[in-house]
């Protein structure tokens, strides 16, 4: 299972463990990752994607998922995302 965000490509990044003696040991900081389900109104269905908690609060306060999409750079968008964004450019062309 990967643990990245596919609106922001957030991932899990690396550092040390840090103990008082100044021992270091290597440890991962995950992504705060959720399985939600965000709803195009421009495509008018959901879409089931594995969201940061970040991201989600940024769907929401942009204006949701068709906002944010069109917004976004492709580099950071996972495949299934960029598809959805190129589906609501064309709904939104169309319209």
């Amino acid at each position: 299972m990967a643990r990245r965000c596919e609106l922001t490509g957030k991932g899990v990044q690396v550092g040390n463990n840090v103990s008082h003696a100044k021992n270091r040991t290597r440890r991962r900081f995950l992504p705060n990752v959720q399985e939600v389900r965000l709803i195009s109104d421009a495509l008018g269905r959901s879409f089931n994607m594995k969201v940061s908690a970040s991201a989600l609060r940024s769907v929401e306060h942009t204006g949701g998922l068709d906002k944010f999409l069109l917004k976004s750079r492709d580099a950071d968008l996972s495949l299934q995302a960029r598809r959805v964004k190129r589906d609501v450019q064309k709904a939104t062309v169309a319209a």
